[in-house]
């Protein structure tokens, strides 16, 4: 779609400005190393299997839970130092609940089928974003003034985790308060990206993204209100969903949702394998999940049990389920019990957000890549890949702005970035802050002060042109992706930026954003490397409920594509 002659006058004037504030920057901001150190090889073959093998394993004793967690305790001391993705470990605890593990199974009289059922993820280790509550960890969410505030409990998914088995191996490092696209606060320091430590990991749930994409974990926590999931999951080459809205709990993170944000906020699992998508999301529900579609998790992919059952050459997905649909509840119910034949679906593409002043375009490898996927769907399952172009996405970042700052039912407002920024102490003055900024002597990141400095010109009243491109493109969607219909779209304009260049291209997260204002589940998918040894990738999403389509095509695109790539060979 072209811009009108305004639009081309505003982007030329946007991107000059922005260009002159990165030169600005550059000559202020404090210097990095400008090496660029590769990850060492991955040598631990036990490293390279996927969270739902790891626990067939352990099951079956062909492997102890303790070699599993030692094997990713070395290599987060490993890599640690380089990427700088996690920020306290409890690799002492750890090693001793898989001895408990292993002490469990020794004695073990229970058959392996019931014990999958119980303990689906029996002895795995997984990562957690700082922001969650992890007992005896940190929960500052890169905030220096709660550098003493330590979790008393689990947040109720990592519970649920916990409960289903998962042994925690520590928290890792996010952007200040969640609020940006860059894993840097002055408590922590900033994470790097593994396929490349000069440039960023994404944020905000950026310290899982690197420790995941440097094959340190397996299996992770995050949490997504405009990309937090998605992006890093993007960067450093993984896979990372966003459920449908309100399917799994957002409790027991900080900073809480307020306002109509909490209609926005999504907990999903980040991973490297596709086949752990669907069970960790299913654990993660917890009654929203089992209440209502109670599973039988079955899978067979790369010889390994979860909750799918793929037949690549057929390229069908089947998800066998056992429950009873209920049509009038008021929980969100996940639509995971009927079989998924990825050559009914209907597929669509969409390259761009249609030309917004404000945004990159998009790169253009990033384009061919999606073009790929597109002709191989076409070829592998014959369908239609029809690509459409949505007008209203061009205002992606005007909707997710209004509707972050819009009150919520009861016309409450979203609590102010400069009061969370004080923590329940005194209100941050933004103008103030960037004034210590200047001088190097501000506790805050230049982010998060500029975004306190947004809010400050920010109504809380949505116009009534953004509000009817919202309920538009809302009920475009909903009609068009039905109950069958998986759209392909962009993860973001940029592959993975250098460190502190998203300062300067601030609105470039709206291509994930506005996903978490229609309230839609999306999931992102690795699709090899970029001719610079980056993660290329896109977004899959479908209609609300079902999260099963776009994870089914995850699987398929991961054996088409080759899902995550190691570091050291890209």
């Amino acid at each position: 779609m072209a811009l009108t002659r305004c639009e081309r006058i505003l982007a030329c004037v946007l991107h000059a400005s922005m260009g002159l504030l990165l030169t600005l920057f550059q000559l202020l901001a404090p210097r990095r190393c400008t090496g660029s150190p590769r990850l060492p090889p991955i040598t631990n073959p036990l490293l390279t299997v996927s969270g739902m093998q790891l626990a067939r394993k352990i099951r079956r004793r062909e492997v102890s839970s303790v070699e599993v967690v030692q094997a990713y305790i070395d290599r987060i001391q490993e890599v640690n130092p380089l990427i700088n993705a996690m920020v306290k470990d409890r690799f002492s605890a750890a090693l001793q609940e898989a001895a408990q593990v292993d002490r469990l199974l020794e004695g073990q009289t229970e058959g392996e089928e019931a014990l999958q059922k119980r303990l689906p993820l029996l002895g795995v280790p997984f990562t957690v974003k700082e922001a969650f509550k992890l007992q005896g960890m940190p929960n500052s969410t890169g905030l220096v003034s709660r550098r003493g505030v330590v979790s008393e409990g689990d947040a109720p998914t990592v519970a649920l985790l916990r409960r289903a088995g998962a042994i925690p191996l520590g928290v890792t490092n996010c952007s200040e308060l969640c609020m940006w696209l860059e894993s840097h606060n002055h408590l922590y320091g900033v994470t790097n990206n593994p396929y490349d430590t000069s440039r960023i990991p994404g944020g905000s749930s950026g310290g899982e993204g690197s420790i995941l994409g440097g094959g340190a974990s397996v299996i992770g926590l995050g949490s997504d209100v405009g990309g937090s999931i998605r992006m890093p999951a993007f960067f450093n080459g993984i896979f990372g969903h966003k459920p449908t809205t309100g399917v799994v709990s957002n409790e027991g993170q900080f900073p809480p949702a307020s306002g109509l944000q909490q209609d926005f906020l999504c907990t999903g699992p980040m991973c490297r394998y596709a086949e752990d998508l669907l069970p960790l999301l299913g654990i993660m529900a917890g009654p929203n999940a089992h209440k209502y579609c109670t599973a039988q998790l079955l899978l067979t992919h790369r010889s390994a049990t979860a909750h799918v059952l793929l037949t690549h050459r057929s390229a069908t997905a089947h998800i066998q389920f056992s429950s009873r649909r209920s049509p009038s509840v008021s929980v969100p119910r996940l639509s995971l019990q009927s079989e998924v034949d990825l050559r009914r679906l209907r597929f669509f593409s969409v390259p761009h957000d249609g030309g917004s002043p404000l945004v990159s375009p998009v790169d253009q490898q990033l384009l061919q890549a999606q073009r790929r996927v597109a002709e191989g769907l076409q070829a592998d399952l014959g369908v239609q890949v029809e690509e459409l172009h949505i007008p209203q996405l061009k205002y992606s970042f005007q909707i997710w702005g209004a509707m972050m700052a819009a009150p919520d039912k009861d016309g409450k407002p979203p609590k102010a970035f400069a009061e969370l920024m004080g923590d329940h102490g005194k209100r941050v003055w933004p103008v103030w802050e960037m004034a210590k900024w200047m001088l190097r002597l501000s506790s805050h990141t230049m982010a998060a002060i500029g975004l306190a400095l947004v809010e400050m010109f920010q109504s809380s009243r949505p116009s009534p042109f953004v509000l009817q491109q919202k309920e538009e493109l809302q009920a475009y969607l909903e009609e068009l992706l039905g109950t069958d219909g998986v759209l392909l779209y962009p993860s973001h304009p940029h592959i993975a930026p250098k460190h502190h260049h998203p300062l300067f291209t601030p609105f470039n997260f709206c291509y994930t954003g506005i996903f978490n204002i229609l309230g839609l589940p999306v999931t992102q998918v690795p699709l090899g490397l970029s001719r610079e040894g980056l993660p290329l990738g896109l977004q899959l999403v479908a209609g609300r409920l079902q999260d099963h389509l776009t994870l089914a095509t995850a699987l398929h695109l991961e054996r088409a594509c080759g899902g995550w790539r190691e570091p050291a060979t890209a």
